[in-house]
């Protein structure tokens, strides 16, 4: 048996982080996981920002209801589906998801949980397990499935690689050139093929 996992955030919906900080004005909330491959350093670094300017998970839900899937993601996904199982592996958190996995028609998510105070100002998040894309693959693989992964992130590196086959989706030419092993792809269709061929 076969399951899809796919990166959330570059893949199937645009970055929100970096919506926020267009959003704000705030050009260092733009930092993702294709910039710094340390996931708690760069958590830190925006919790600290959003203290700085007195910003909550309020504000950063008003920029996410503004979010639509990219082009051709969601018929990509259901097309997708009805080929195989499939399931976002995100570091993105459960109170920035939900919003999105219904303009996505509901696909199955396993994500992290940000801590948040009484005041609507985000203190911490708690991971859902330690190394979540590479747990959750292992994991998957342990009941007998056999995962095919992509994403387009440093944090997406590990499913890939472990999985029988892995693409990386409109990534950096950065990380094309450092990881060449894996095929790179630009559009939907191309991804849909290389999924489909690798089943």
């Amino acid at each position: 048996m076969n399951i899809v996992c796919l990166d959330l955030e570059g893949v199937l919906v645009p970055e929100i982080w970096i919506a926020f900080s267009q959003n704000t004005g705030i050009p260092e909330l733009s930092r993702t996981t294709r910039d710094e491959p340390d996931y708690d350093k760069l958590m830190k670094f925006r919790i600290g920002i959003l203290k700085e300017h007195g910003l909550g998970l309020k504000e950063i839900q008003e920029t996410i209801a503004k979010i639509e899937p990219m082009e051709g993601a969601k018929e990509f996904l259901d097309k997708l589906r009805e080929l195989t199982q499939v399931v976002i592996i995100s570091d993105t958190f459960s109170q920035f998801a939900k919003p999105l996995m219904k303009k996505l028609g509901w696909p199955s998510i396993f994500c992290n949980e940000l801590i948040v105070a009484d005041d609507g100002m985000i203190t911490g998040y708690k991971m859902r397990c330690e190394k979540s894309k590479l747990t959750t693959v292992k994991a998957l693989q342990s009941c007998g499935f056999e995962t095919i992964a992509s994403g387009d992130s440093f944090n997406d590196l590990a499913m890939i690689e472990a999985g029988k086959a892995g693409f990386l989706f409109r990534t950096t030419d950065a990380i094309k050139k450092d990881y060449p092993q894996y095929p790179a792809f630009e559009t939907y269709d191309e991804l849909y093929e290389a999924i489909k061929a690798a089943l």
